[in-house]
């Protein structure tokens, strides 16, 4: 099947000078056609590189880049539409999946969990673990929290400023933040905050775009997993897809049509094409361990060194320009994730 090909590709990449690009699509790898990478995440205890799509999960060796294992519902999957991986402590694999529910793996073990086992929904999106090894899931219906000493599920929903949970970030503090469809959230343990465009999430709408209350993914009667990013642009500053806490304590959060937002701990500032990001769509956020920052969007990547941005796209070697996932891995390098497959991106 096309959907389970993993095949290392030579990228040409635009004669640049060096020191205008830094960074430059080394290699690039084909899942299929119509197969979309949604997850990526690196796990350096074993140096692999886990990789969720549209049609399974990949585990991929960071190092030469070949193809470890593949994992479809034959396997013990749930579900093959992966829109998430989580690790924890324990070394367990967490896969969030489209309506299937969160398939967890370890060692060749796995075990599904459903809402009869205490999970708030079937549609799962993200994964983060606190220091006390408590995991929190969140989903379409709410957030779970599993008690690391019982692995028993609580669930969140009134708390939250909304419902549908896109991603999720612990900070230095340990507090736990939550990207939603209508803003941020905050856990401390305590107490619950929120956030929303009021508060001065997402940038104005100074192009004057359409409000978008259903930015592709779907409502609440209607669970529909298209992706409306090729059509006209529109706008909705609260939807929150996803989240990152930063080495620096400041906390940011991708919109859909409003760029990224930064929190510093009194207030948000917000960041857009017009300061040089590549798309007002940001999909997904990371950091590497140099604090440079990574922004996937609906337009490539952008590379942000807290002054300047540099971005790389389909003319540069990347498969798509939708980008729905990145990692970073220890030795720097950056794995992005779109329709068709992941590239690689070094110095």
């Amino acid at each position: 099947m096309r959907s389970r090909l993993w095949r290392g590709l030579a990228v040409l990449v635009l004669c640049m000078p060096a020191l205008v690009l830094a960074q430059k699509v080394r290699d690039v790898f084909d899942v299929g056609q119509s197969v979309y990478v949604r997850a990526l995440t690196v796990e350096p205890a074993t140096g692999a590189l886990w990789v969720g799509t549209s049609a399974g999960v990949h585990e991929v060796d960071l190092g030469s880049g070949k193809l470890r294992n593949t994992f479809t519902r034959k396997h013990g999957l749930a579900n093959e539409y992966v829109f998430a991986v989580g690790l924890d402590l324990q070394g367990n694999k967490w896969f969030g999946t489209n309506a299937g529910g969160v398939s967890r793996y370890k060692n060749g073990k796995w075990k599904t969990f459903f809402p009869m086992h205490g999970l708030a929904d079937y549609w799962v999106y993200s994964f983060a673990q606190q220091r006390s090894g408590d995991f929190w899931i969140g989903t379409w219906a709410g957030v779970n929290r599993v008690d690391a000493k019982t692995g028993k599920f609580s669930t969140y929903v009134k708390e939250l400023v909304n419902e549908w949970v896109y991603g999720i970030a612990v900070d230095a503090q340990d507090r736990v933040w939550f990207g939603t469809e209508g803003g941020v959230s905050m856990y401390d343990g305590k107490r619950w905050r929120s956030w929303t465009h009021k508060d001065g999430l997402g940038a104005p709408n100074s192009d004057d775009l359409p409000f978008s209350t259903n930015t592709g993914l779907g409502t609440r009667s209607r669970h529909d997993l298209s992706v409306s990013a090729e059509g006209p642009a529109t706008y909705n500053p609260n939807y929150v897809f996803s989240i990152l806490s930063a080495a620096d304590g400041t906390v940011w959060a991708g919109t859909w049509g409003a760029g990224v937002s930064r929190w510093d701990g009194r207030a948000w500032t917000n960041l857009t094409t017009k300061d040089g990001l590549a798309g007002n769509i940001v999909y997904s956020v990371a950091q590497g361990a140099d604090g440079v920052y990574w922004f996937g969007t609906n337009n490539g990547v952008s590379r942000y060194d807290g002054k300047a941005f540099r971005n790389i796209g389909v003319a540069e070697g990347l498969l798509e320009r939708n980008v729905y996932a990145l990692a970073v891995a220890p030795d720097g390098d950056v794995w992005v994730g779109t329709r068709r497959g992941v590239a690689r991106i070094s110095r």
